[in-house]
């Protein structure tokens, strides 16, 4: 009598060849962990993809405002004097 193939087995088949050719109980194990981080990477994506179309058409305006009356005048800095020449001759 053939032992009937259930669903997880083609899930693991999908995830990749057997970690382990000679005992099946690791290779299994091997399989649900490759399965736990392929749901974790489509629940995550899932999650990124309901948030980009959450705030898909936000019209948000954020509007700043600088009370200029409080604000010092402005001076231009003095020009900075090296004691070094660009070019020498030699």
């Amino acid at each position: 009598m053939k032992k009937k193939k259930g669903f997880l087995y083609y899930i693991y088949c999908a995830l990749g060849e057997k970690s382990h050719p000679h005992c099946n109980k690791t290779a299994d194990r091997v399989a649900l962990i490759r399965l736990l981080i392929t749901l974790q990477i489509l629940i995550t994506n899932g999650f990124i993809v309901a948030n980009a179309i959450r705030h898909w058409n936000d019209k948000t305006t954020i509007q700043v405002v600088i009370d200029a009356s409080t604000l010092p005048n402005y001076q231009t800095p003095e020009p900075r004097k090296s004691s070094k020449t660009l070019l020498q001759n030699k």
